[in-house]
């Protein structure tokens, strides 16, 4: 099954999504139940608006987008707190918002040149950077670093920073995410058919890629 996520970088309810849909994968795969799936990640921006070049802490966008810093501090515990339980450390006090599009296309060089298992490295590596470690995911360095953890070569990788490569594909996939009807990440799109929304706890995964799949043999 193909398996196309529609997701931003600097999303807390991606990464938990990522990481939930992988367990169902996993849980799936331990009940003896192994499903061929094809997955990529497609583009979307959280917030299109952010400064190219440059970047600000999250608390305090947050604190604009929501309403005020208490209002901010309660999200960033609760999706922190929902992190930790999911078996991944978040460090929002170290988070910095920046605009994500340099990420995006850099995310598909690695899936156009270096296919689909390549993205995921990167896309883990970049999560990790911006959640955990508090790097700037706009930066060439942290960008660079990510391509050469996912085995792109850092020459090639710098070489499309360099230009305007991956620019027009990744614009398109946020159109067609318009297209689509989604609003809000992550959406777990299979065979171009099926939609899951949201960053679902890992038994709706599961019962909805068992079906998926049982559909699937059904109608070969």
């Amino acid at each position: 099954m193909k398996v196309e996520i529609w997701s931003d970088v600097v999303c807390p309810w991606c990464y938990i999504g990522k990481k939930r849909f992988e367990d169902a994968v996993q849980s799936l795969a331990d009940e003896g139940t192994e499903i061929d799936l094809e997955i990529s990640f497609r583009a979307f921006q959280l917030d299109p608006s952010a400064p190219v070049g440059g970047s600000m802490p999250v608390a305090e966008a947050y604190a604009k987008k929501f309403g005020g810093p208490e209002k901010a501090a309660k999200i960033l515990d609760h999706v922190t707190a929902v992190a930790a339980e999911t078996g991944i450390t978040f460090h929002m006090d170290k988070a910095v918002r920046a605009n994500t599009l340099q990420a995006h296309r850099m995310m598909y060089l690695a899936l156009k040149h270096h296919g689909s298992i390549a993205q995921r490295a990167m896309k883990q590596h970049l999560l990790e950077a911006y959640f955990t470690n508090g790097e700037n995911v706009a930066e060439d360095d942290v960008l660079l670093a990510a391509a050469t953890a996912a085995g792109v070569p850092r020459d090639e990788a710098l070489a499309w920073l360099d230009s305007q490569e991956g620019d027009v594909e990744v614009r398109r996939d946020i159109i067609e995410a318009g297209e689509l009807g989604i609003t809000a990440v992550p959406t777990f799109v299979i065979d171009g058919r099926w939609a899951i929304p949201g960053a679902q706890d890992v038994d709706v995964f599961v019962r909805a890629l068992r079906r998926m799949h049982e559909k699937s043999l059904a109608s070969e």
